[in-house]
C-alpha cells in the first residue's frame, strides 16, 4: 500500500492534528464535509487550493485509522 504523502503531522499547525500538506485544513474537516454531503467537487469548489488527491487521501487516512 503507498504511504499518504499529502497528510502531515506538525505540532505547530493545528495541535499536530493531521492535516493536508502542511495547510490548516485537517483530515477530520474533509472527513466532516463528506459525512455531511458535500462531494468531492463541492469541498475543492469551497476550498480552492485543495485537490481530488488531497480529498481521497484524508478519507483513505481516516478510514485507515492512522
Amino acid at each position: 500500500m503507498e504511504s499518504a504523502t499529502r497528510i502531515t503531522f506538525d505540532s505547530r499547525v493545528m495541535g499536530g492534528k493531521p492535516c493536508i500538506r502542511g495547510m490548516r485544513v485537517t483530515v477530520g474537516m474533509i472527513v466532516g464535509l463528506r459525512t455531511a454531503g458535500y462531494s468531492t467537487e463541492q469541498i475543492m469548489a469551497a476550498y480552492p487550493y485543495l485537490e481530488a488527491t488531497d480529498i481521497q487521501e484524508a478519507l483513505n487516512h481516516h478510514a485507515t485509522g492512522n
